[in-house]
């Protein structure tokens, strides 16, 4: 049932497995890498409560031992302090450059986790576990490693490839619901930007794997990511084509930012609202369908997702508040704010050439509805 995705870097190969019982088998897949039989793993308390033991037992079987440290849950953890903390604690284990350092968790623990080990000894290995749905699919692949700072997120930090990483889609079986649905939202974003017939099966196997049918989570991720790989592999350092893997981010960050990295808006449901957006930018300016932002939207509903700005609790800032906070985005290229729109679902494409005026119109009838 296990699948293998591979990244064909030069001389920075990897492989992503995907399946379930991959962390009873962790040994068999790390060992190879290992030049003395002990990993150091880096978890956050939820994650360390519920997937450690098995990790540890999976690394036992082939003689590894480990040292773990878990870090406090939630973005907030993707900070300064935490860095500083987890590379303080991996030179006090004495990791040497050979060494494994491996992340076990979500996206928060593999970014940090990656950046940790990018700037550690100027270069230690590292393995990634995604937990999440959202990290299985997107943050562990690609290399792409960093911290938020108060300026805005993902701000900070460096290209570092995994050695390995280890889907293992039994772990997200324990995910709340609204965690799952927010990995969705990157799900989804790869069939809008690239793959109009994943849309399509998303949009009659997306409720049976939602339920938990293992057969169609490991499809959902095996395309996610093959996606992503073969992107990354033309476009490691997203001087072009990687852009478009941020589908409704420019919107989602933007949203992030104005919730304060808080439990009001996950990172996938503001990917989801951004993506929305997004296609009713791409619409008002005559690049697709008004039925395209229908369909995308529809879609989302029937996941039971975040679709509109209306579904996040609490204040908003005002369009040119929100604005504003774009403007810190990653994307933006001598001032100019780029975005990643669509022709259709499966076509987009990054542009910098949108009016200003027509993203502030869209955000204020978004805000209007509210």
């Amino acid at each position: 049932m296990h699948k293998t995705v591979h990244v064909g870097l030069p001389g920075r190969e990897y492989d992503i497995q995907i399946g379930p019982g991959l962390l009873a088998e962790a040994g068999k897949y790390i060992a190879p890498f290992l030049p003395r039989p002990r990993v150091v793993v880096i978890s956050d308390e939820t994650v360390a409560g519920l997937h450690l033991d098995s990790l540890r037992a999976g690394l036992a079987a082939d003689g590894i031992t480990l040292t773990a440290l878990s870090l406090p849950p939630g973005e907030a953890t993707k900070c300064w302090s935490q860095l500083t903390h987890c590379v303080d604690w991996l030179l006090e284990q004495k990791v040497e450059r050979n060494d494994i350092v491996i992340a076990l968790g979500g996206g928060v623990i593999g970014d940090l986790v990656g950046f940790a080990a990018a700037v550690l000894r100027r270069g230690v290995r590292f393995v990634q576990i995604p937990t999440s749905l959202l990290a299985q699919v997107d943050s562990s692949v690609g290399g792409k490693t960093g911290i938020n700072v108060v300026q805005g997120k993902n701000l900070v930090g460096a290209f570092h490839q995994p050695t390995l990483v280890m889907a293992d889609t039994d772990t997200l079986g324990t995910l709340a619901p609204r965690d799952f649905l927010a990995g969705y939202g990157e799900v989804v974003k790869y069939g809008m930007l690239g793959d109009a017939a994943f849309f399509d099966w998303l949009e009659t196997q997306g409720p049976a794997l939602a339920a938990g049918d293992m057969t169609a989570r490991i499809e959902a991720v095996r395309r996610s990511v093959q996606m992503k790989a073969d992107i990354v592999m033309r476009d490691e350092t997203e001087q072009g084509e990687r852009a478009l893997l941020n589908l409704g981010h420019t919107f989602g960050h933007a949203l992030e930012a104005a919730t304060q990295y808080s439990s009001r808006l996950l990172h996938g449901e503001g990917v989801a609202i951004g993506c929305a957006l997004a296609f009713e930018l791409s619409a008002r300016l005559g690049l697709c369908s008004q039925e395209d932002p229908s369909r995308v939207r529809a879609h989302l509903k029937t996941m039971g997702m975040m679709t509109d700005l209306r579904d996040i609790d609490g204040e908003l800032p005002d369009a040119d508040g929100l604005l504003e906070l774009m403007g810190q985005d990653k994307k933006v290229v001598s001032g100019e704010l780029r975005f990643v729109l669509a022709r259709g679902i499966g076509d987009a494409f990054v542009t910098g050439d949108v009016p200003r005026d027509m993203v502030r119109q869209v955000l204020v009838d978004a805000l209007d509805q509210r």
